[in-house]
């Protein structure tokens, strides 16, 4: 019996429409989004990656809510961007992995999702550099996003053992840029919450 796994490593951040800080990361009873609901990116840069022997490496992905309440209530509407550039071979194992199908983070997801739009293929460039991270989508996603220092000698201020489901360690970041529109959902999450992280994730 041949037993399927798959593991993923890269860069990733996320923007939502929360003032900072995000009481979705909060240690003490997480709390209702602060404007009420939720409008959230995130981004993926996958620098190595395998599903069962095929090559996921330099592939991009997104994954876009809105929430109506508290996250962990469900009743998401969502939708997935893959990279155009990748084969059919690893359209196939991202979509079984983004399905929540191969467990991980994913599976946790998809229980939330009530509303799916589905996976659209596009170009998505994704870049990385300092404390900002940004991704872009022609014509439904612009996204900037740059970490919030302590002082001007100082580091980009860290969250450590937080409950999130991309990493326990997240750089707390401001949205600069933060335009979105596809699927009936608009928003724009400039000088909004933001956060980055590298992550490793594998299954089983």
């Amino acid at each position: 019996m041949t037993t399927e796994k798959w593991q993923l490593k890269g860069d990733y951040f996320e923007n939502c429409n929360c003032q900072i800080l995000c009481p979705c990361v909060l240690p003490v009873a997480p709390g209702e989004p602060t404007e009420g609901h939720c409008d959230v990116a995130m981004a993926f840069h996958v620098s190595q990656g395998d599903f069962n022997g095929v090559s996921l490496d330099g592939l991009n992905f997104v994954f876009a809510a809105l929430t109506p309440g508290n996250m962990g209530a469900g009743d998401w509407t969502a939708a997935y961007y893959v990279d155009q550039r990748a084969s059919t071979e690893q359209r196939t194992a991202l979509g079984r992995i983004l399905s929540g199908e191969m467990g991980g983070p994913m599976g946790r997801w998809i229980n939330l999702i009530s509303d799916f739009k589905g996976t659209t293929y596009c170009a998505i460039s994704y870049e990385s550099e300092g404390s900002t991270r940004s991704v872009s989508i022609p014509g439904i996603m612009d996204f900037t996003v740059e970490g919030v220092r302590a002082g001007r000698r100082r580091g980009v201020m860290r969250l450590e053992n937080v409950g999130h489901p991309v990493s326990r360690t997240l750089a707390l970041a401001r949205g600069i840029i933060g335009r979105y529109t596809d699927h009936g959902m608009n928003w724009d999450n400039s000088g909004k919450n933001a956060h980055y992280a590298n992550f490793q994730w594998s299954w089983p």
